[in-house]
């Protein structure tokens, strides 16, 4: 950050301190009833928000821009922000009376497009996915030939990882990346400039050791205190592993180091699911049409007549990834018929569904120790 040379007001240097801890993001800084943004940060702020710049004095000789939100409607402004792909920290203050001088505070919230909890910055019908690749180079050539995934949506808790392999690794990652829409994607530093991510999709470069095997082992059995990696499947799977715990690592600098929410991890085969390609799930306007919207003449309108958030996402996904296991697939068609069959039963289901809140959204919440509305 570039700034003169001098000395510094308390606040100043508080705020540099901050800025220092999460240099990846827009830092917006609580002051009185203002939270406000200093230096570049102020820039891109003003910039992408069509806000006033203004500046204000630091030192006799120096005067740095800022730009500011209200501190009521900052949600409002930070969502902006997000949808655009900017990391955002919250500097809020802790009590009004000065300390030695300056007023404490503390970073109470940093906002990601893949870690966004708030309800106001979320679709109710569709999951919030966080993604980590973990990737093999292949021995010769500037490919990879084995890949880890893992993705997560804190809101509700669902974490699963896979692993690719072989010639048609490349292929099966961009499939699930185009199946899960993922808002972030996590890469290693150094893979970062190859990336090829769907629309909507933002990426964030991680440090190539938050993806080193034996770390992120440790990492996963120490979070759900388990012994082995055969506990979710993994044992045999180092880059899935590898990938759930740069997940993990994420989260820990994210959320402050609460990771309640997340309490399991399901490994999942691609194997078990039907291959649709981008161009296939365009053509066949499985959950948006040509014209790319999720209104009338997709498969997901006609067919959603759900009566809950919980019940529209798990359609969304169902839809999304048909399944090959004709075991699965039997009982599935067993409850549809069981529900075709019987007007009356249909009429009790939905009549006791009606009134369910989101509860997989508002139970996290809970966990994650932010408040709900009321159930």
């Amino acid at each position: 950050m570039s700034h003169k040379a001098g000395k510094t007001t308390p606040a100043r240097q508080q705020y540099l301190d901050f800025k220092a801890q999460f240099p990846q993001a827009l830092v917006l800084f609580r002051m009185g009833d203002f939270f406000e943004a200093f230096d570049e940060d102020a820039e891109i702020v003003a910039r992408e928000l069509d806000l006033t710049l203004t500046s204000r004095p630091t030192t006799k000789d120096e005067r740095i821009p800022m730009a500011g939100v209200p501190h009521h409607a900052v949600e409002t402004y930070v969502a902006r922000l997000v949808d655009k792909g900017y990391h955002v920290a919250l500097v809020d203050q802790m009590g009004s009376e000065p300390v030695n001088g300056i007023v404490p505070r503390q970073v109470t919230q940093v906002v990601t497009p893949g870690t966004v909890t708030e309800n106001s910055m979320l679709r109710e019908h569709q999951n919030n996915y966080l993604l980590a690749l973990a990737l093999l180079p292949e021995a010769h050539g500037h490919g990879f030939a084995r890949a880890g995934i893992a993705y997560v949506d804190i809101t509700t808790g669902e974490f699963a990882a896979t692993e690719v392999s072989g010639e048609a690794a490349p292929t099966r990652v961009l499939e699930e990346l185009t199946r899960l829409r993922p808002r972030e994607v996590l890469m290693p530093q150094s893979w970062a400039g190859q990336a090829t991510l769907p629309p909507g999709s933002h990426l964030t470069p991680r440090p190539d050791y938050a993806f080193e095997a034996r770390t992120a082992a440790d990492l996963i059995l120490r979070h759900f205190a388990v012994k082995h990696l055969a506990s979710f499947g993994l044992a045999e799977f180092p880059l899935a592993a590898a990938a759930a715990g740069a997940v993990l690592h994420y989260l820990i600098e994210t959320q402050r180091g609460s990771l309640d929410p997340i309490t399991t991890l399901r490994s999942y085969s691609t194997e078990s699911f039907m291959t649709l390609d981008a161009a296939t799930r365009r053509n066949l306007e499985l959950t948006e049409t040509l014209r790319g919207d999720s209104g009338p003449g997709s498969l997901l309108h006609v067919l959603d007549r759900t009566v809950t958030a919980m019940g529209a996402r798990l359609l969304r996904q169902w839809i999304g990834q048909p399944l090959l296991e004709l075991e699965r697939l039997q009982a599935r068609l067993e409850a549809v018929s069981a529900l075709h069959a019987s007007g009356t039963l249909r009429a009790q289901v939905l009549h006791h569904l009606r009134p369910i809140s989101d509860l997989e959204r508002l139970t996290n919440r809970v966990l994650a120790g932010r408040q709900a509305h009321a159930i």
